[in-house]
């Protein structure tokens, strides 16, 4: 059996060597699931139900050593680590209760003499894929909808950050969740363990989190055999800020959609628009903040830590000098610690080109880039003006202006004058090359359900 060691990106030491899967262990992953599926199937509803809410209740139980694991293998602050475990946790619970509300539905052909019975029916063995920012709530947002369905599921978790997946599994098991219902595999060869789960006709649903790009690779792959899928993909989302906003808000609001998880997240405010009247002034504001910011190892409490890898602090270091390079001017910035780890300074940028690739990619990185506006027209056609559609921020004084330029965002989530828009009551996902279908709230439950229904001679 080979393994692969995990490194803390904070100081770059190694904090845990895992198997690492190959296709054999992917297919022995799918032979688990596939087996455990009818017996999990038939489980009533309350059952999974009350396992479901045993998980929850103990993640609350090692919420603090989880949230150290977090902090550990992906460098984020313990506040933003603690935040991540509390969120990740709240999907099982919702699920619980969704759990016992499968619905359906009952009627009467238009035609008479026939009854319609609708019913949602478990999909089979789905096959999860999660990223390395969120590893928790990543995870268990799709874990806990496919369990409330009925599904069994095999999990491949990013290889930057398994041991929090594993750590979950391990809860759910300790909860008294059966044996193959859920199978994790770490992997360095990603490629490889999801192509055989797809190639893998027992495996009937994937759900994907990552990259736009590998998501369209993986579509090609789930398309041979109309696999169903959920893609959660790439973000650019706008932060607009109107001439009539609470600018004290905007900056907190902002300080909260660019900074959590040090803007690694797809949800992170990517592109700040302006209005040019009180440009300056937000402006202001909020490098003042950022350069307050503690930025460090999560051990010496800051509050941004580092990157996720070199290869990420070499991106954002290209992007930002391009942008520089381009008219851009870099106005505040935060301290970085003289450490080992992949840090890059948090950093505030006026003057930005539409054209810019700080506005026409993902930054993934603690980078905010302004840019000024003064018609709300030109506004919108600038903002919308992207292949990405998943999140949107508004900060406006007129609550109607606020939600009339929230609705003209081509995006599937927006937060009016707040910077979070996650909620597991609430459906999360995005339009356009953002993604396909919705997690959370009972739309994430159907995404792991077919529909069937019964015609009933009624002469």
């Amino acid at each position: 059996m080979t393994t692969f060691q995990v490194e803390d990106p904070a100081d770059l030491t190694v904090i845990g060597e895992v198997a690492d899967g190959t296709a054999a262990d992917a297919r022995a992953a799918v032979d688990a699931a596939a087996a455990a599926f009818p017996a999990w199937s038939r489980t009533a509803p309350r059952k999974r139900s009350e396992l479901l809410h045993k998980v929850f209740e103990l993640m609350h139980r090692d919420r603090t050593p989880l949230a150290a694991l977090i902090s550990a293998e992906n460098g984020k602050s313990e506040a933003d680590a603690l935040a991540e475990v509390t969120y990740a946790a709240e999907f099982f619970r919702w699920y619980a209760e969704e759990a016992v509300r499968p619905g359906g539905d009952y009627g009467s052909a238009p035609a008479g003499g026939v009854r319609t019975v609708v019913t949602h029916k478990p999909i089979g063995v789905a096959a999860l894929v999660t990223p390395w920012n969120f590893p928790a709530a990543m995870a268990t947002r799709k874990i806990a909808p496919a369990l409330a369905a009925g599904c069994t599921a095999v999990l491949k978790p990013a290889a930057e950050t398994p041991l929090t997946a594993l750590a979950v599994a391990r809860l759910l098991t300790e909860a008294g969740v059966p044996d193959g219902v859920l199978t994790v595999v770490p992997t360095t060869d990603a490629a490889g363990v999801v192509s055989t789960w797809l190639a893998d006709s027992r495996v009937r649903v994937l759900s994907f989190t990552g990259s736009t790009a590998v998501g369209k690779a993986l579509l090609r792959q789930a398309a041979d055999r109309v696999v169903v899928t959920a893609m959660e993909l790439g973000g650019n989302a706008p932060f607009v800020v109107t001439e009539d906003a609470d600018l004290e808000q905007a900056v907190a609001g902002a300080m909260i959609a660019k900074f959590r998880n040090g803007g690694q997240a797809c949800t992170a405010a990517n592109r700040f628009y302006v209005h040019e009247a009180v440009a300056d002034r937000f402006t202001e504001l909020f490098g003042r903040a950022v350069e307050k910011l503690a930025v460090g190892p999560y051990a010496d409490g800051a509050q941004i830590g580092p990157l996720i890898s070199g290869t990420a602090v070499a991106r954002v270091t290209r992007v930002v000098g391009a942008a520089v390079a381009g008219g851009a001017r870099i106005t505040h910035q935060a301290t970085v610690p003289a450490a080992a780890g992949y840090f890059y300074p948090p950093t505030v940028l006026r003057d930005v080109a539409d054209d810019s690739e700080l506005f026409t990619e993902e930054i993934f990185g603690p980078v905010a880039a302004i840019a000024t506006w003064s018609d709300d027209a030109e506004l919108i056609a600038r903002v919308n003006d992207t292949e990405y559609g998943l999140a949107g921020y508004v900060y406006a004084g007129e609550l109607q202006r606020a939600i009339r330029i929230g609705e003209a965002l081509d995006v599937g989530m927006v937060g009016v004058n707040r910077g979070l828009v996650s909620d597991p009551a609430a459906p999360f996902g995005g339009v356009k090359q953002s993604g396909l279908g919705r997690e959370g709230a009972r739309d994430g439950l159907r995404e792991y359900s077919e529909t069937q229904y019964l015609s009933i001679d009624w002469a």
